[in-house]
């Protein structure tokens, strides 16, 4: 079935989704903005409607002092147990935290900040029912690396130390960590290379949730660095798998204007299919890339054409 992206256009980077039946709910940064964090739903990865924010108060989103692209960083959104989690960080005032509800459409509750630094901060359940928190930060040699401890995410209380498990695959500014399990493995994907141009997203795996990890043989599994094109600086990227065993990745990209790398209406999300090759790691769409309209086994209703109309009288 094809598709279009960007699937949400416009000022929506860092998109992180979750899925909840055959309902799938993505949320996207806001920085100095307020409300926070926007909540968007659909039914079959295209087609989004905005249907709540998680941070509508002062006292969720203090943001008193902070300038243009402070506020809320990368925000990751996960479902366990008949309960919606989100973690983020407010870079000006607080650092990382998690808020949860019952209701998506309802109200989120107080944060809950956590006691770990750096930045994109992520949620991970294992099979046992014990929750993970992992974020990067820096090492003692300022170098950004990546950290996961256990915790409550009802509190943010910490039930161990934090503990470092990778610098990454290579490139610069390692972040945006998620955890995944599949076929045995914890599955670890970042995002390198910083948000600009050279943006890329690898992955890692291991037995053992600590690591070590191996590395991907074909990392990175998605860049759009040293290609041609409108579609630039992909990577912050989440994994999904749909109610019919498919996988998905979300990610941010910017559209250039022709002829020019320049870009003006921000980051904005897109969709690719993704498959696991028979040595088990993921392939992105075209082997890495992803295209305007793309093709897949998309869940749910046929996607419908979006429109661009709007009014408002103020």
């Amino acid at each position: 079935m094809k598709y279009k992206n960007p699937i949400i256009r416009g000022f929506n980077p860092d998109p992180s989704i979750c899925r909840v039946g055959e309902d799938f709910y993505l949320v996207t940064s806001t920085f100095e903005f307020f409300p926070g964090v926007p909540i968007y739903h659909s039914k079959n990865l295209v087609n989004w409607e905005l249907i709540n924010y998680c941070l509508v108060s002062d006292s969720q989103l203090p943001l008193e002092g902070a300038a243009a692209s402070g506020g809320i960083y990368a925000p990751t959104i996960r479902y366990h147990d008949g309960v919606f989690f989100m973690t983020t960080t407010n870079v000006s005032n607080g650092g990382n935290f998690i808020v949860h509800t019952e209701d998506i459409y309802g109200e989120w509750s107080e944060p809950n900040y956590v006691d770990q630094g750096g930045i994109d901060p992520s949620l991970f359940w294992d099979d046992d029912g014990k929750c993970y928190f992992v974020s990067n930060g820096l090492d003692e040699n300022e170098r950004v690396s990546i950290y996961l401890c256990q915790l409550d995410p009802f509190t943010g209380k910490k039930h161990t130390p934090t503990e470092l498990i990778s610098y990454g695959c290579g490139g610069r500014y390692p972040e945006a960590p998620h955890i995944y399990k599949e076929n045995g493995y914890y599955y670890l994907m970042l995002a390198e290379g910083g948000t600009e141009y050279g943006h890329m997203e690898t992955i890692q795996r291991s037995k053992n949730i600590y690591g070590p990890f191996e590395k991907c043989p074909h990392n990175p599994i998605l860049t759009h660095r040293d290609t041609p094109g409108r579609i630039q600086a992909t990577g912050h990227a989440d994994l999904i798998e749909d109610q019919n065993g498919n996988w998905w990745l979300v990610c941010l990209a910017i559209r250039t204007v022709k002829k020019f790398q320049l870009h003006h209406i921000g980051r904005e999300s897109f969709l690719a299919p993704v498959i696991w090759d028979e040595d088990g790691w993921p392939v992105v769409g075209n082997n890495g890339k992803i295209d305007i309209e793309m093709q897949g086994p998309l869940p749910g209703p046929t996607p419908q054409p979006v429109s661009l109309d709007f009014y408002d009288n103020f």
